[in-house]
């Protein structure tokens, strides 16, 4: 995967780490929560975390100190 295309995914997969953390924090506001359903959002909130520092590491060459 070239420097474009990673840099293209990681914008996509960061604006919907956003929209997760909005989608969480409406969940804690609503007066009945849904503790599966936040679960959920909270465990794709944390795969999305990891695949972008995958991509990050991609995009940042290995310097050897």
């Amino acid at each position: 995967m070239d420097d474009s295309l990673i840099a293209k995914r990681l914008e996509v997969l960061r604006v919907e780490h956003r929209d997760l953390d909005s989608a969480i924090a409406a969940l804690l506001d609503g007066s009945s929560t849904d503790q599966l359903q936040l679960a959920r959002f909270k465990k794709r909130k944390l795969r999305l975390r990891d695949e972008i520092a995958l991509l990050e590491d991609q995009l940042v060459p290995d310097i050897i100190a």
